[in-house]
């Protein structure tokens, strides 16, 4: 039996539409004025936020410090409500994951990423998550890139990765010759392999 390639998928900006989150946009939006000063001190002098993608804070301490008095609940909100699942990805999935081995690769405060998971149903195709928040590495720290090569037992010729990030997909490939496919949302300027939806994204896998 053919070994299956494996194919490397980044969350946001991919399979959830915002490239960046919503979420200190969210926290202004829902905390009132008093409070921002605070939150700008946390989200950007203190790094809250990255702390919490590191694993170094969990989901509901990284709540609570930023003032949430219900973190489960807020969680919840943020990740039902305003955030956009690209619907388009169901499809694409049906339509590979027999063909190949998905694992997310992503940024995130683990809690956030087992929640979507099961929100979308997303299990059924992956057979593994790569999240910052669990390994304490995050994109583009060439490290992470290395730590999923070795994880997955795989050879970099065998992988693709599909990132909307020309930053992430530069390290990837620089540091382990990765092949990387560009999910462009935000219209970057890209020298390799480019697309701007899974139907593209599906046609192009066909091709390579």
């Amino acid at each position: 039996m053919e070994k299956k390639r494996i194919l490397l998928l980044d969350m946001y900006g991919v399979i959830i539409k915002e490239s960046k989150g919503y979420f200190i946009p969210y926290s202004y939006e829902h905390m009132e004025n008093r409070h921002h000063d605070s939150l700008t001190k946390a989200f950007f002098e203190e790094g809250l936020f990255t702390k919490a993608q590191n694993g170094d804070l969990s989901s509901d301490e990284f709540l609570s410090l930023l003032g949430y008095s219900n973190p489960t609940e807020t969680m919840q909100d943020y990740l039902r409500n305003f955030l956009t699942f690209d619907k388009d990805f169901l499809w694409f999935a049906e339509n590979n994951y027999k063909q190949y081995n998905f694992v997310l690769l992503s940024n995130d405060v683990v809690e956030w990423s087992k929640y979507i998971f099961k929100l979308y149903g997303l299990n059924k195709y992956f057979k593994e998550s790569i999240i910052s928040g669990d390994i304490h590495m995050r994109k583009p720290d060439s490290q992470i890139f290395h730590y999923a090569i070795k994880h997955m037992q795989c050879n970099p010729h065998e992988c693709f990765f599909v990132d909307n990030s020309v930053k992430n997909l530069n390290a990837a490939n620089k540091s382990t010759g990765i092949n990387t496919i560009l999910f462009n949302r935000d219209n970057e300027v890209y020298s390799g392999n480019t697309v701007y939806n899974f139907k593209e994204l599906n046609e192009i896998l066909k091709n390579i």
